[in-house]
C-alpha cells in the first residue's frame, strides 16, 4: 500500500484544504428521509426474511445521476433471518475500493482496514468508490451515493440499523468525518484515520461515537486537522474537554485515550501514534504493516462495543434457560464434561483467533476459566469467546476461540439440562465422537433428546 507521502499528494491535499474551506457553503447535501431511523432505535432493515438478490463482487449502482461502483462482501453461510452489522470503508486518495476489499500488498490480513478478517462472518462490508479516485463530496454527491447504498443493502439484505459504521484513511477519513456530520442518525459510530476536513461536514452537531487516530508527524494531514475533527465530537458528544497525551518522537509507541464523561453510549476514543502518514503503524518499528498493526484490533473493539440489544431467540426443545443464581469468580468458572469430567480446554494454550477448544484434565489455569454473560462464553484472560467456526451451523462445526463479534456463532443458552445451545443452529456443544479423554476436540451437534453424557455441562 502506498504511504502516500509524495510532495504532489500533499501539494494535491493542501490545496484541497483551501479549495473546501472557501466553496463548502456552497454545497448542498442530499439526505434521504426514508434513512431518518434513529441510530438508537432498535430496528432491522427490510431485507430482513427476503431471499437476498445482491451477491459479493464488484457492483454498479445508478446514483445522482451517475453511475457508481462498489464492491460488496456478504458474510458466508449468510442467514437472511439474521439482522447484521454494516461497515462502509472508503478508500484514501488515488487508492480504490479494491485497494480495500483486496487489502493491497497485505491481502486478507488488511482487508477493509483489517476488519472482514476479524468479522469472522458477523458483519457485511461495503468499499464504494470515489469519482476521480477521492471524496470531494461535490454538491453532496459522496453523501447521495451513502445513502442509496444504505437503500439498496438494506431493503435486499438483513442488516440492524442500529449497528451501521464508517471508517478510513487520508480522504476516506474525510469521508467517515462527512458521515458522522451528516448522518449522525444512521450511523453509530466512526473511525478516522489520518483525516481533515476535506469532504465537509453539513450538519455536525448532533452526537456520534468517534474514534480518531493520527501520527504525530503526520507530513501530509498535519496531526492538528485530526485533533479538530476530534474535538467535533468531544463537544457533541458531551465529553469533558482534555488534553490528550501523546508519544514523543522516535518512541515508535502509540498512546490510547478514552474520553470522560461522555453522554451514555457515545464514548470518543483518540489514539496518537509515533509516526507519519499510514493507516497501519507498527509499535516498535518505522515500517507499516497491515498485519502486525495495531489499528484494526482497536477499531474493531470500539465498533464491536455496540451491540443489538434485542433478546436472543430461545431454542425450540429442550429446557428453558434457568436463572444463574450467586455470582462466578472474577476469573471466571469451568465448564466439566459430565461424561469425561474434563474441562473446556484451550489448547495450547494459546490466545489466537481460531484456537480450537479440547476436553482436558481439569486444572486452574487461565485457559480454562469462562465467564458466561450476556449468552456468550467468554474468556477473561484472552477477552475471547467460544465460537462456531466459521458462522458454521451444520454437524461438526468446530468450535473454537475467536475475537467476540456479537455474532449468532457466538450465542449460547446454558440450559438446566447441562445442555449448552448454540442459539444460531439450535444444536449442542459436544465432545466429538463421545469421547472423554484428554484433546478430545469441540464441536457442535444435533441436540439429543433425553440428553447425553457427552452433550451436558457444568459450570462451577
Amino acid at each position: 500500500m502506498s504511504k502516500h507521502r509524495s510532495l504532489v499528494f500533499s501539494v494535491a491535499l493542501a490545496a484541497l484544504l483551501v479549495v473546501f474551506t472557501a466553496s463548502w457553503m456552497l454545497r448542498g447535501v442530499v439526505n434521504d428521509p426514508a434513512l431518518a431511523a434513529g441510530a438508537g432505535t432498535l430496528a432491522n432493515t427490510a431485507g430482513c426474511g427476503k431471499a437476498p438478490t445482491l451477491t459479493s463482487g464488484t457492483r454498479s449502482i445508478s446514483s445522482g445521476g451517475q453511475n457508481r461502483s462498489y464492491i460488496l462482501r456478504i458474510p458466508d453461510n449468510y442467514d437472511r433471518n439474521r439482522p447484521y452489522r454494516l461497515v462502509f470503508a472508503f478508500h484514501w486518495l488515488n487508492g480504490s475500493a479494491n485497494d480495500v476489499a483486496s487489502g493491497g500488498a497485505d491481502g486478507a490480513a488488511w482487508a477493509y482496514y483489517g476488519l472482514h478478517q476479524r468479522s469472522n462472518n458477523s458483519t457485511i462490508f461495503v468499499a464504494p468508490q470515489g469519482i476521480d479516485a477521492g471524496w470531494a463530496n461535490t454538491n453532496g454527491r459522496d453523501l447521495t451515493l451513502v445513502d442509496d447504498l444504505n437503500n439498496l443493502i438494506g431493503n435486499d439484505l438483513c442488516v440492524d440499523t442500529t449497528l451501521r459504521f464508517a471508517l478510513g484513511w487520508s480522504y476516506g477519513g474525510a469521508m467517515s468525518y462527512a458521515v458522522a456530520c451528516a448522518r449522525p442518525t444512521i450511523f453509530r459510530a466512526v473511525a478516522v484515520l489520518s483525516g481533515a476536513n476535506l469532504s465537509g461536514c453539513n450538519g455536525g452537531t448532533q452526537a456520534v461515537a468517534y474514534l480518531g487516530i493520527h501520527g504525530t508527524h503526520d507530513s501530509v494531514l498535519n496531526i492538528s486537522n485530526g485533533r479538530t475533527l476530534r474535538d467535533t465530537f468531544v463537544r457533541n458528544n458531551g465529553c469533558t474537554n482534555q488534553n490528550p497525551p501523546e508519544p514523543g518522537l522516535n518512541s515508535l509507541t502509540h498512546i490510547v485515550t478514552s474520553y470522560s464523561g461522555c453522554r451514555a453510549g457515545l464514548p470518543v476514543r483518540w489514539a496518537a501514534f509515533d509516526g507519519d502518514h499510514t493507516p497501519n503503524p507498527v509499535d516498535g518499528s518505522t515500517s507499516s504493516s497491515g498485519v502486525r498493526t495495531w489499528t484494526s484490533s482497536l477499531i474493531w473493539e470500539f465498533f464491536t462495543q455496540f451491540q443489538n440489544t434485542s433478546p436472543t431467540p430461545t431454542p425450540t426443545g429442550g429446557s428453558p434457560t434457568p436463572t444463574p443464581t450467586g455470582s462466578a469468580p472474577a476469573d471466571g468458572q469451568q465448564i466439566v464434561g459430565t461424561g469425561s469430567g474434563r474441562c473446556v480446554d484451550i489448547t495450547g494454550p494459546s490466545t489466537a483467533d481460531g484456537t480450537r477448544l479440547q476436553l482436558y484434565d481439569c486444572h486452574t489455569n487461565w485457559n480454562q476459566k469462562w465467564r458466561y454473560t450476556n449468552n456468550t462464553l467468554v474468556n477473561p484472560q484472552s477477552g475471547k469467546c467460544v465460537n462456531a467456526n466459521g458462522g458454521g451451523t451444520g454437524n461438526g462445526t468446530a468450535v473454537n476461540l475467536w475475537a467476540c463479534n456479537g455474532s449468532g456463532a457466538q450465542r449460547w443458552t446454558v440450559q438446566a439440562n447441562g445442555n449448552i445451545v448454540n442459539t444460531q443452529s439450535g444444536r449442542c456443544l459436544d465432545a466429538s465422537g463421545r469421547g472423554t479423554a484428554n484433546g478430545t476436540q469441540l464441536q457442535i451437534y444435533d441436540c439429543i433428546s433425553g440428553g447425553q453424557s457427552n452433550q451436558q455441562w457444568t459450570l462451577r
